[in-house]
């Protein structure tokens, strides 16, 4: 890849990963709640479901998911109120992913949070649309596909794991300050009602 393409590719695909959606949301409210390193299974999910949905759209299956959306939709739907039930437990400072004053209940598996982190990614109808019409401009369709395609999916996975990273740290910090003045409950609600918004927008987005 030409120094003058990287120049212009390595910018746009940050910004779209810096810029606040679904899975930056989730990475802050795991930040908050269960810390930056479990928060890391959650990224891997996420980032493979990236990795998918980057590797669809340029060889152009996004076309047979709006020719057939229903299946699409259904998870959409069932994933988005998979993350809200998840939310209204956290608001009311029970389950698994909510803070607790004392004793720590049993924390969310590590399958839970990748599954979380990868269904996040995949049925998120904006990622879909980024990369439709923003990958495959930088294909240069003289050159192989294949070796084009693991070059800038590694770019894309590289900033978007920074990205997840700087939104689950603010997380952490944001739990930091709440938790020095004893206020469990409201950083619980606070987390709550954003997994609560990332469930809704997954299904309604």
């Amino acid at each position: 890849m030409s120094l003058g393409l990287l120049s212009v590719f390595v910018p746009t695909f940050f910004f779209v990963s810096i810029t606040p959606g679904m899975c930056m949301t989730l990475a802050m409210t795991l930040g908050m709640t269960i810390g930056v390193r479990r928060s890391l299974w959650m990224m891997i999910g996420e980032l493979t479901g990236v990795g998918l949905v980057a590797t669809l759209s340029a060889v152009g299956v996004a076309a047979l998911l709006l020719n057939y959306p229903t299946v699409f939709i259904l998870f959409k739907y069932v994933g988005g109120a998979y993350l809200a039930y998840i939310g209204v437990q956290m608001w009311l400072s029970r389950g698994k992913m909510a803070i607790k004053a004392e004793a720590e209940g049993r924390q969310a598996s590590i399958a839970e949070l990748i599954s979380q982190g990868f269904i996040t990614a995949i049925a998120n109808p904006k990622g879909w649309a980024f990369f439709v019409a923003l990958l495959p401009p930088f294909l240069h369709p003289e050159l192989p596909l294949a070796k084009q395609l693991v070059s800038l999916i590694a770019i894309i996975l590289t900033l978007e794991f920074c990205c997840l990273l700087i939104y689950a740290s603010g997380g952490r910090t944001l739990r930091s300050l709440l938790m020095k003045s004893g206020n469990v409950r409201i950083m619980n609600r606070i987390a709550g009602t954003l997994m609560m918004g990332v469930g809704v927008w997954l299904a309604l987005g």
